[in-house]
Order: structure tokens, then sequence, then C-alpha cells
């Protein structure tokens, strides 16, 4: 998760992507959330991989993993020099069963992970396989190639960047390889690079299949995601106790954050609100609002609006950042 995130702009000029809320929590916790609860054994370390984000950002990371009973790793990714190079810059964790997940990407499964499987890339049928890296399968159901971006059709299979390794060192000596000997493409280290040796050597990949693949690349995107993710979790506790919901309407699902207030309005369906923040005389669907911000006397839906922000006498599609006021 060292990226820029030069896609969700301006929300990503004051917080990295994955730290963005989906549905109440941040997307970062969400997808550790999935992952564990696919593992089917205590996972014992988590390891996040940042660019220089701050001690702020470091310690809300850190606690997500001390939520769920396990150690939490800081690595720097200092230049972007690709996938492979980013995820080696965690060598220290890549030891015996390892998951590596790209943190822009969420997924709704109900499987548990096949831990004796040597190596597992998860996929999703896709209508559009030019646009991303596709796997082909053989009569066995193992992979036999990886294609980046083909132009002409191979595979509907997209890699949806979750993988499992049950031997984290045999990546790790491939990464290594790679960066040893410079083996770049357009001037990045690639993960698909240290994929093919591994297969090269035997390693066996299979296919995991989920039920649903959600993408947070963008605005759109992530607007879809909270809405899918509010409809699979609404039977979770979205609602803060704290919250005073007065003289309003709840259209649910929806997640309203602590201490949050909701006066004269309709909210929802599909809108998550931060902590503190104040919604009043307003209409409001289908966005995402962060926390300490205030919007008075609007009309707004397919939205996203950052932290610490005014809105006043607004109808319309928005998309600001942090510390932005619309009056």
């Amino acid at each position: 998760m060292a990226g820029m995130g030069k896609r969700m702009r301006p929300h990503t000029l004051t917080i990295p992507k994955p730290l963005i809320p989906v549905a109440g929590k941040p997307m970062v916790h969400r997808l550790v959330e999935e992952i564990i609860k696919v593992s089917g054994e205590k996972v014992e370390e988590i390891a996040f991989i940042i660019g220089n984000f701050g001690a702020e950002v470091e310690k809300k990371l850190l606690d997500i993993a001390k939520q769920f009973g396990s150690k939490g790793t800081i690595y720097y990714q200092d230049v972007p020099l690709g996938t492979a190079h980013a995820i080696y810059c965690a060598e220290a964790s890549l030891n015996g069963k390892i998951v590596v997940a790209f943190a822009d990407t969420l997924f709704d499964a109900e499987f548990t992970i096949e831990s004796e499987n040597e190596a597992t890339i998860w996929v999703q049928k896709v209508q559009n396989p030019e646009s991303f890296g596709v796997v082909k399968v053989n009569q066995n159901n193992i992979i036999t190639d990886f294609i980046e971006k083909p132009k002409t059709f191979v595979s509907d299979l997209a890699i949806i960047g979750i993988y499992y390794f049950k031997n984290g060192d045999k990546l790790k000596a491939e990464l290594k390889y790679l960066l040893d000997n410079n083996v770049v493409v357009n001037g990045e280290f690639q993960l698909t690079d240290a994929l093919e040796n591994m297969k090269r050597k035997g390693v066996q990949f299979k296919p995991g299949q989920v039920k649903e693949w959600l993408d947070c690349g963008n605005k759109e995107s992530t607007l879809y995601t909270n809405k899918r993710m509010l409809e699979l979790k609404k039977n979770e506790k979205l609602i803060s106790s704290s919250a005073k919901i007065i003289n309003s309407v709840i259209v649910e699902p929806c997640t309203i954050g602590d201490h949050a207030i909701i006066e004269n309005s309709v909210v929802g369906p599909h809108v998550s609100i931060g902590n503190n923040t104040h919604i009043k005389n307003t209409l409001i669907k289908n966005s995402i609002v962060q926390t300490e911000t205030t919007i008075e006397n609007s009309n707004i839906e397919n939205s996203m609006i950052g932290n610490n922000c005014n809105v006043i006498n607004h109808a319309s599609v928005i998309n600001i950042g942090d510390f932005n006021t619309l009056s």
C-alpha cells in the first residue's frame, strides 16, 4: 500500500488510499478482516508495506493488526519500483505460510484457504481481460500461464491481487533474484516474473475463486464498493449507539459513526457517515462522508466528502478532500 493513490485524489492528498473508509471502516481494515475470515488458522503477523505516511497513519495500521490479535509490522517502499520490489521490502516477514494482498481490492468469499496447496492465485472472470493480468489453466485446474494485459483474447480469468504461498521463502528467493539481476519490465520489478520463475521450477499454482471482487481504484468504484459492503455487512451493527438521530429517517443499509448527529434529514440508502459528523436539513444517498464534517440544507448523492469539511446549501454531486468549504 505504498502508492500515492493518484486516481483517488483529492482524498489521498492527506491520507493513503487504504485508509479511506468503506462501510464505516478503512478499506485496509475490511481487507484484513476478509483475509482472516478465510485463513482457517491464526494470523500471527500483518505486515504493511507503505510509503512515508507519517506516525499517525502507522499507529492506525498497527492498531488494526492488534484488533485481530496479530503482530503488526511496518515496512517502507521509498521508491516506486514495482510490485515485486514492494513485496521484497517485507523480506523479513516472507517466511512460512503467507498471503500477499494489494490494499485497494476487496472481496466477498465463502471458503477457507486450502493451506496444503503450494500456491493459490485468486482470480475472477471479467468482461475486459485486456485491462488486467490474466491466467490460463489446464484441464487439471493448474495455472499454466501468466499474461499481463493481453491484446488478444487468451483468458478471462483476471488476477485480483490476492495470493497464497505455502512457502514464503521460495517467493522471497525469486524476488531477490529479480532485484539482484535487474530483471525489469517498463522500469519496474514485476511480481508476475517471480511467479513465472517459481512455476518453471515446479511450484504448482491453483486458481482461487471469490464470490465477488470489489475495486477501490477511483471514486466511482469506491462508492460502488461502499454500497456492496454495506449490503454484505447489513447484519453488523452499523449505526453507533452514540449517534444522535433527531427527527430523521435512515434508509438502510447505512453506517453512522460515533457521536454523529443526523437532524431533520433523510440519509440513505448506501451512505457512510464518519465520527462526529453533523448532517442537518439534508437529503443524502449513495455517498461517503468522513469525520468532523458538517452538511446543511443540501441534497447530495453519489458523492465523496472528506474530513473536516463544511457543505452548506448544495444540490449536486460532490467530490472534495479534507478541510474544504462549499457554501
